[in-house]
């Protein structure tokens, strides 16, 4: 992919000499006046901005370096100007210029200039990069869990990572199939390039194939400016399309064309591009039986399925909750400054039985909640809503549609309603007892009281049944 270079100049014979002599080795992007150069900076992201310092319309160059350099992704700034004095050169290089010509310009020392300023700006740019993701967690050591099955991806994740081949994560939504995809790219010869992330089902199909391969101006209604879509700039790095199941038979075409011949045209353009570009792809559906249905190309799939990682539902790694609570607790304490608080045995014991069928996404939220609402210093089973105990509280929504809460507002019931089919004497008597328990919050008087026996009597069934008791007294 060129490196993208916005010209700014009032004067049309500058603009287009400048376009001539720079298109062959970067994408040139034309502006007149800053208030164009503004509207292009907003929509497009430059590598170079190479801008005139006098110009019609009240603004300077000094407020399109201004402009430039307030960007999230900062260009490279050189001014030029026919009024080349030592007051103007130090302002734009105070202003935060690369560098500074006079006109006419020399071509030659532009291009100096240009490739110099990129080549540090590349360095700079992989340093920043590199920092920020040894202090980020994608990479296998920040994958939470020791399971059976989690040990099985990690292992699969290790040998398929150096490689170039195409992968497909396949799991439930929520199993952290993004991590994964992280972990991947994090742990391969691209980590210091870009990972670029599309969500698929976010986006209508009629921008998707825009989004995914860009367009240009005039393409369709609206697009008034040439775009640079996921693939350009994923160049060299990784491209994750989460969803891949979304897309529609025309994007499937395209997207089948860039896996067989690593090249792609824009939208309205013929040129062909030709980037390096490794894929990821992750989806929830069975894109088998999609293919069998006619909704996914068959072709497509097999050059997606390369290597296919899927990812364990939480409910058969019942072993990593404990350690994912742990894990997502101390966090959001941290993040919000508070103590975090102990999830008590039998809580525990509840919690991992718990089929989570939002699976990590719902434990996450879970966790949070607990942080932030749960004051006290432990939680215990009676804090816990009954779906989190086997039950679903009176009047409630089923679990998927309960969201994000997960424990019971103080002093608030916690009886579940009756279970169904025939228990035994023995079974019946439990569940009473557990359920007074439970309501009482573990006070074992008020337990008694509202089982109309002594608190003696309660106390000599606990005994014989120790696992009746909501309070680890361990």
């Amino acid at each position: 992919m060129l490196p993208t270079v916005l010209i700014v100049d009032d004067e049309k014979h500058t603009r287009e000499g400048l376009r001539q002599a720079l298109e062959d080795d970067y994408d040139i992007y034309l502006a007149q006046d800053a208030d164009e150069a503004f509207n292009l900076m907003d929509a497009e992201q430059f590598d170079v901005v190479v801008t005139d310092l006098r110009m019609p319309g009240g603004k300077s160059g000094l407020k399109v370096i201004d402009k430039a350099l307030s960007l999230a992704n900062k260009p490279v700034v050189i001014m030029m100007t026919a009024y080349g004095n030592v007051e103007s050169a130090v302002e734009a290089m105070k202003r935060g210029a690369t560098d500074f010509l006079t006109k006419p310009v020399n071509l030659e020392k532009l291009e100096i200039l240009i490739q110099r300023a990129l080549k540090s700006r590349n360095l700079e740019t992989e340093n920043v990069q590199l920092k920020q993701r040894l202090d980020e967690k994608f990479n296998l050591e920040g994958i939470v869990g020791n399971s059976e099955p989690l040990r099985r991806v990690v292992e699969r994740v290790k040998l398929v990572a150096p490689s170039r081949a195409t992968v497909l994560i396949a799991g439930e939504t929520g199993t952290g199939k993004e991590l994964i995809a992280q972990a991947i790219h994090q742990s391969s010869n691209r980590s210091r390039a870009p990972f670029v992330t599309v969500h698929c089902a976010a986006l209508p199909a009629t921008l998707l194939e825009s989004e995914l391969f860009g367009h240009e101006r005039g393409a369709f209604t609206g697009a008034t400016e040439r775009r640079i879509g996921r693939f350009e700039s994923a160049d060299g790095g990784t491209l994750f399309l989460d969803e891949i199941g979304e897309i529609n038979l025309t994007t499937q075409v395209k997207l089948l064309r860039f896996l067989e011949q690593r090249s792609f045209e824009r939208i309205g353009s013929s040129k062909p591009i030709t980037v390096d570009v490794r894929l990821i792809a992750a989806t929830n559906r069975d894109l088998e039986q999609m293919v069998r249905e006619g909704t996914f190309r068959e072709d497509l799939f097999f050059r997606l399925n390369v290597v296919q990682v899927v990812m364990p539902p939480l409910r058969e790694r019942a072993d990593d909750i404990p350690l994912l609570l742990a894990h997502f607790v101390a966090q959001y304490a941290k993040e919000n400054g508070i103590q975090a608080p102990t999830i008590e045995a039998g809580a525990m014991r509840c919690l991992t039985a718990y089929p989570w069928p939002g699976n990590i996404r719902e434990l996450r939220n879970f966790a949070e909640n607990a942080v932030v609402l749960h004051r006290a210093e432990r939680i215990h089973e009676f804090d816990l809503e009954p779906r989190f105990r086997g039950g679903t509280a009176e009047g409630a929504a089923p679990a998927l549609a309960a969201g994000p809460v997960g424990l019971l507002p103080a002093g608030a019931s916690a009886t579940a309603p009756g279970t169904a089919g025939r228990l035994s004497v023995e079974e019946n008597e439990k569940r009473l007892l557990r359920e007074a328990l439970l309501q009482a919050r573990g006070n074992r008087t008020k337990a008694a009281e509202l089982l109309g026996m002594s608190r003696r009597t309660l106390h000599r069934k606990l005994v014989a049944w120790p696992e009746l008791d909501v309070i680890d007294r361990a």
